[in-house]
């Protein structure tokens, strides 16, 4: 028996386990689906006298999301810096240059500022860009639904809602006992029988005559 409830409560483990690796594979499904693809400057792109600033501002951008610096490569490029670089446009003390063919994409990584410039001095005409990241807002899950509740007249008179009265109502039998049924005629033939006997004679009917 002990080892039978142990099997069971193994099998139970194992589903919930199961049920959970699931869920965090369907959670980050959603997650990865809803990733976006941001083209920096909008129509306008990677170029000079452009108000990165207020494009930037106009962007709800998250972990997972890209930049896409869309550009001309023979005048232009894209260096990632710090911030005092960015303030001073400072193109010598880079992080990282991403620059590839004036189609290149960034991925943001982190919950931070991203801070991006062009060398050569166009950062002095406009061209640089900070991009500040948010966690990613997780989508709300719906509340398993409640089971619904079982009919009373389904119940097994042996569970564990049932009471002593609703067990003992359903072996109840009513029982007729009018003056016409036959237990009430069984009934009044043993109370005769129990009745004493006496030694008084039967009485005399009305033709008996006297001698």
């Amino acid at each position: 028996m002990d080892g039978l409830i142990m099997s069971r409560r193994t099998g139970r483990l194992a589903m919930v386990v199961i049920w959970v690796m699931m869920s965090l594979v369907g959670l980050k499904t959603s997650v990865m689906a809803k990733t976006t693809l941001h083209r920096v400057g909008g129509s306008l792109g990677w170029n000079q006298n452009i108000n990165y600033t207020l494009w930037s501002a106009s962007q709800h951008i998250y972990v997972g999301d890209w930049l896409y610096f869309h550009f001309d490569k023979r005048y232009y490029n894209v260096l990632e810096v710090n911030k005092t670089s960015y303030e001073n446009c400072d193109d010598q003390s880079f992080i990282k240059n991403i620059t590839q063919g004036g189609r290149d994409v960034y991925e943001l990584t982190e919950a931070r500022p991203y801070y991006f410039l062009s060398g050569g001095g166009y950062c002095y005409h406009g061209m640089r860009v900070a991009i500040f990241v948010d966690d990613r807002l997780l989508p709300a899950t719906d509340p398993a639904p409640s089971p619904a509740p079982v009919p009373a007249q389904n119940a097994s008179p042996m569970s564990n809602n049932s009471t002593v009265d609703q067990i003992s109502s359903a072996f109840i039998v009513p029982v007729n006992l009018s003056s016409t049924s036959p237990l009430s005629s069984l009934a009044q033939t043993v109370s005769a029988q129990r009745r004493p006997r006496t030694n008084r004679p039967p009485p005399l009917s009305h033709k008996s005559t006297y001698v």
